[in-house]
């Protein structure tokens, strides 16, 4: 009987990730849907799972570059796709640190641990996902590599993510077949122009935990973004919009929806310095769906805060 990673190496053609380092390969029709890229920063990698306070992890300084691959097809498998990627990996010199699946990985706990491009980008299945880090020896210091790999019930989704070694040199992650812009560009370049255009800007990049009002630890380029725009136009004020999927009452989820948009109007007036009069928040709770509440990803989508103009002088 054929492996997983078989059946998924049998069924698609293989992807040429281009690079003087490495040649990963991904299956044929592959979409690169976000990446992000700093030449001399640190990575926090995951090399354990989740212990009931946090993860072990090490710190991995240098050059980091993430990557969000999407690949449209039902038939991979969360294991074959990692078994592809994995043994790739290994075959480049790379030596295992940590590898773990689903609820052994520590589920919800260890899935919200691990820095990883937000929904609907980087689809993360809380019930089908498994992950793998590596490290590799160089002159130039030890060079780390991590994989994510999940699945929905139409495409499958790799994030990858290199860090350390020289800052210098460039990482083996193609920019061939690329979708969407990387998360950054779609904070920084496209912000004001959604906002004074269209009205409206959906804030993709924050992590809300299932359920909670609270925001996921870390720096959210959308709300620095935002901050930088406010700032520099003190005569415009917005609504922060809460919104959510479907899932339990409308009473229950506006006031969830509410509480999540407070929650940021928060963090921009205490770690953004945003002035509070720019800002007011609103919950429309699962009122203002944008895709549908019938699968997965689009509960995925659902679940967001909206940042709305309210100013009418131009």
């Amino acid at each position: 009987m054929k492996s997983a990673k078989h059946i998924v190496a049998g069924v698609l053609a293989c992807l040429p990730m281009a690079s003087t380092a490495m040649d990963l390969k991904l299956p044929n029709g592959a979409q690169l849907v976000a990446e992000a890229l700093e030449n001399s920063s640190s990575y926090r990698l995951p090399t354990g799972g989740w212990t009931g306070e946090d993860v072990a992890s090490v710190s991995a300084e240098g050059r980091v570059e993430k990557q969000a691959w999407k690949i449209s097809s039902s038939r991979v498998t969360t294991l074959g796709l990692l078994d592809m990627m994995r043994d790739q990996l290994v075959e480049n010199g790379y030596t295992r640190l940590y590898e773990c699946e689903t609820a052994a990985c520590g589920g919800f706990d260890f899935r919200f641990s691990v820095d990883i491009f937000p929904e609907p980008i980087m689809h993360v299945d809380l019930g089908d996902f498994r992950y793998f880090a590596a490290q590799k020896e160089t002159e130039d210091g030890p060079q780390y590599a991590s994989l994510v790999v999940s699945k929905s019930a139409s495409a499958g989704y790799v994030q990858i993510v290199q860090a350390g070694g020289d800052p210098s040199l460039g990482l083996p992650l193609t920019t061939a077949t690329k979708g969407a812009r990387p998360t950054e560009t779609i904070a920084k370049g496209s912000l004001s122009e959604s906002l004074e255009n269209k009205g409206h800007f959906v804030l993709d990049d924050l992590v809300f935990a299932t359920g909670s009002s609270a925001l996921a630890e870390g720096d959210f380029a959308t709300l620095a973004a935002l901050a930088d725009y406010l700032k520099a136009n003190p005569e415009r004020n917005v609504a922060l919009v809460g919104h959510t999927d479907s899932e339990g009452s409308l009473t229950d989820n506006i006031a969830l929806s509410k509480k999540r948009a407070r929650s940021v109007a928060t963090l921009l007036v205490n770690k953004y310095d945003v002035p509070e009069a720019q800002l007011s928040a609103e919950g429309m709770g699962f009122l203002a769906p944008r895709a549908s509440n019938l699968t997965n990803e689009g509960r995925a989508q659902n679940r967001r805060v909206e940042v709305i103009m309210t100013s009418t002088n131009g």
